[in-house]
């Protein structure tokens, strides 16, 4: 695993808020500036693969499309496999998928039948964690494909949306909190 002297406050520190975006009232959260320093990118894959290794994880689902970017890069870390949770309408074979509401619209979510195996422990990852209605629908369709999440991480957490409530049983963590 990479080692990295990555704070968390720097990390935070990077982090530009834009207000406004998608839409008025929305403060959105923009990890770019983080994405763009190799150094940063680093520590914050190893901050959210702290705790985990091949032995406790065989594979990492990223939720589309931010999600992407973290969780390949820690399966290839881990050395584990990568599954792509993506919105509707993107995967191209047979298709479990779940329909959430976000804090400004609705979306659906979908996996692949095959993207995970009974008993197969999944690490859940995403830059955000908001009212929690697309990491809820993430867990739902990693659990109806069979595997167990063994945790749900995310970059950032706005905690007043209280998004933690709706992920029911699998552990989560962020590391950075609003």
């Amino acid at each position: 695993m990479a080692s990295t002297d990555v704070t968390l406050e720097e990390l935070q520190a990077e982090i530009r808020n834009v207000p406004d975006f998608p839409e008025k009232g929305i403060q959105f959260k923009d990890i770019t500036p983080v994405l763009a320093d190799a150094r940063l990118l680093d520590g914050c894959i190893s901050h959210l693969l702290s705790g985990h290794s091949a032995d406790t994880v065989d594979v990492v689902a990223g939720i589309d499309a931010r999600g992407f970017i973290f969780g390949a890069a820690m399966a290839r870390e881990l050395g584990v496999g990568f599954v792509p949770i993506r919105k509707k309408g993107k995967l191209p074979w047979e298709i479990i998928e779940e329909s959430y509401e976000l804090e400004y619209g609705s979306n659906t979510i979908a996996i692949h039948t095959d993207a995970v195996s009974a008993g197969q422990r999944v690490l859940l990852v995403d830059d955000l964690l908001a009212t929690g209605g697309t990491a809820a629908a993430a867990a739902s369709v990693v659990a109806k494909a069979g595997g167990l999440v063994v945790e749900a991480v995310f970059f950032i957490e706005l905690g007043f949306l209280d998004g933690r409530a709706k992920m029911g049983a699998a552990p989560v963590r962020s590391l950075v909190r609003y």
